[in-house]
């Protein structure tokens, strides 16, 4: 296996979590009472019960470099996410920031930023 990094983040209720993830076509390939892994093509997410984590106040975030964002975009927008500036969950709609790449953002029902970045921008 190459070398890979997964990231931790957050979760106040697997069950809720994993619902929202699987909207936007990830599964399970793991979870106990401690722990829960959810893949979707190569992209691994990991999380830790935090019950009473407030959204509003966390600070946890990750990247997905992906090949099509848009197309991801298009994803988050068909699960219901709304794409706004205010609350969670929320899309940000993938944009060319100043130094010329192409990004976009997911924030999931427990306040967690997702950078969505464009690998080949």
């Amino acid at each position: 296996m190459a070398d890979h990094a997964t990231p931790n983040l957050p979760s106040r209720d697997f069950t809720a979590t994993a619902g929202f993830y699987a909207a936007l076509g990830f599964a399970e390939s793991w979870r106990d009472t401690g722990w829960m892994i959810l893949e979707r093509g190569g992209l691994t997410i990991e999380f830790f019960p935090y019950p009473d984590l407030d959204p509003a106040s966390g600070s946890f975030g990750c990247c997905f470099r992906m090949d099509d964002i848009n197309g991801f975009f298009e994803v988050v927008l068909a699960a219901g996410i709304p794409e706004t500036t205010t609350g969670w969950p929320r899309g940000h709609r993938p944009k060319r920031e100043h130094w010329g790449g192409l990004v976009g953002a997911l924030i999931d029902p427990d306040g967690s930023l997702i950078r969505l970045i464009q690998e080949d921008a």
